[in-house]
């Protein structure tokens, strides 16, 4: 960005614009991406099943299912921070494009490995794909960072992320049926697979790492989204080094990282585990309704774009600085959950519309995390936010994994209330922790490292004076000394 856009562009009279356009291509891609990530969930039971069509059966125990299952995340934390590095110097253009073609790919040669490889190859293909579905957040981040100006950001935030919740909505519905008819398990990878190649055909076509090496951009669009989002050159960008000092010494950032761990715990406890729960202690069983196993993030998905709509209007009506609505909302997508799942662990058995209810609003207000630190990280940085989310979603997914593992350490009798009720505790205490660091510490202000080249220049000025101040009083006082 020049000299001269220090000051926020006039916004284009055209309704909708390139940034639209590239705020939709990527929702789709956090559905579709999504989608493919949670296929497995559902497909496994109908790859285990007789069928009248005479698609292939396996005989996979439930430690073998269990494997399948979980092999994804252990591909997809790996590349995290490489990821993010690699976005934030070549542009993240080309990376998630990477992401997605080979997620297709893999989802089009899954079935043909089951078949010929058993289990272990379709772990292999389950690890393959998180490796490259690690690359897709932190290029999601960093093309929100350089495409949304900073009062529309919270908003194309939302849009964006919130496609993970729709795209497993709809897989666990689309799944179902074609697992269930002809076409058979084996269709549920093939559609996966072709929507990605899809996708990565229009994103070649129309995608750009930020407004300045788009083609179809218009110099007014391009100039407001530069002056406001704080977006460089994509050239210029390539030479910024990654100030890791700056980064790991910044509370804010801390506070970040220590909000998405505390999500990603509380989260996938919910996600992995709420159903054995309802159903070993309260006698609900939740998985054999498909509505009530929907319901809550159909409530997650619709809140957070009421949560993004009310955050936007704070912002810009100037009801709240952007630092004040993102603590509000982190607020209540970490403690409302936290209340609400304290509350579900007292529930006594047999209360199917209260527990449902429960589950339901504390799933739900989790969606305000779309607009607390999950977009954060583009408050602090535009330049490296990519490398940020790296960071944050890395060390965060660590403890995804950790929830299921924290059930088998803690509960030792599934029926008992007493001892999944240490489980949750653990994941309230992080969610109360995690976000009160978050007020303590977060800023809204564009941290001084985000422009390393220029920083450094101030700092060199500045000694360079200090010296001259130096020289000039030694100067003085050997003059002094001749008289």
């Amino acid at each position: 960005m020049s000299a001269d856009d220090c000051t926020t562009a006039p916004k284009p009279d055209k309704l909708l614009g390139i940034r639209h356009l590239v705020i939709f291509l990527l929702f789709l891609a956090t559905v579709v991406s999504y989608a493919t990530r949670v296929s497995m969930s559902v497909t496994i039971l109908a790859m285990t099943k007789d069928n009248d069509y005479g698609f292939e059966v396996f005989d996979w125990d439930q430690s073998t299912r269990d494997t399948i299952l979980s092999s994804f995340f252990w591909g997809y934390i790996v590349l995290q921070i490489p990821a993010g590095m690699l976005a934030g110097r070549f542009g993240a253009r080309l990376l998630i494009l990477v992401s997605m073609l080979m997620t297709g790919l893999v989802n089009l040669l899954l079935p043909y490995a089951a078949v010929k490889g058993g289990w272990q190859a379709v772990c292999g293909c389950r690890i393959v794909m998180g490796l490259f579905q690690g690359l897709l957040y932190p290029s999601l981040h960093g093309l929100v960072g350089q495409w949304a100006p900073a009062d529309e950001r919270s908003r194309m935030g939302t849009i964006v992320y919130s496609g993970s919740q729709l795209g497993t909505i709809l897989e666990m519905v689309v799944a179902g049926v074609l697992c269930d008819g002809s076409w058979g398990w084996p269709s549920v990878y093939y559609l996966a697979g072709v929507t990605c190649v899809v996708w990565a055909l229009l994103w070649f076509l129309l995608g750009a790492s930020n407004p300045g090496s788009s083609r179809l951009i218009s110099k007014e669009e391009r100039k407001y989204i530069e002056s406001s989002a704080g977006s460089h050159d994509v050239n210029e960008q390539k030479k910024m080094p990654v100030p890791w000092k700056g980064i790991w010494t910044s509370l804010p950032f801390w506070s970040i990282l220590l909000a998405h761990s505390g999500q990603s715990l509380g989260f996938w406890t919910l996600l992995t585990e709420m159903p054995s729960y309802m159903d070993k202690v309260l006698g609900v069983d939740i998985k054999s309704n498909g509505l009530l196993s929907a319901l809550p993030y159909v409530a997650m998905y619709i809140l957070s774009f009421v949560f993004s709509w009310c955050a936007e209007l704070m912002v810009n009506r100037k009801v709240c600085s952007l630092g004040t609505t993102r603590k509000i909302f982190n607020t209540i997508a970490f403690w409302g959950p936290a209340a609400a799942l304290l509350a579900l662990s007292y529930i006594p058995a047999g209360q199917l519309p209260l527990a449902v209810a429960m589950l339901t609003l504390t799933v739900g207000l989790n969606g305000a995390h779309y607009v607390g630190f999950l977009i954060s990280h583009i408050d602090l940085s535009p330049n490296f936010a990519s490398t940020l989310m790296g960071i944050t979603n890395g060390l965060g997914n660590i403890f995804s994994i950790l929830a299921p593992l924290s059930v088998s350490f803690v509960v030792t009798d599934e029926h008992s209330a007493a001892d999944w009720r240490k489980v949750f505790f653990i994941s309230i205490a992080f969610y109360f922790l995690a976000n009160l660091f978050f007020l303590l510490f977060m800023s809204d202000r564009v941290q001084p490292w985000n422009e390393p080249k220029h920083t450094a220049a101030i700092e060199d000025g500045v000694k360079k004076a200090e010296e001259a101040n130096s020289t000039k009083k030694e100067g003085k006082g050997t003059g002094e000394d001749k008289f």
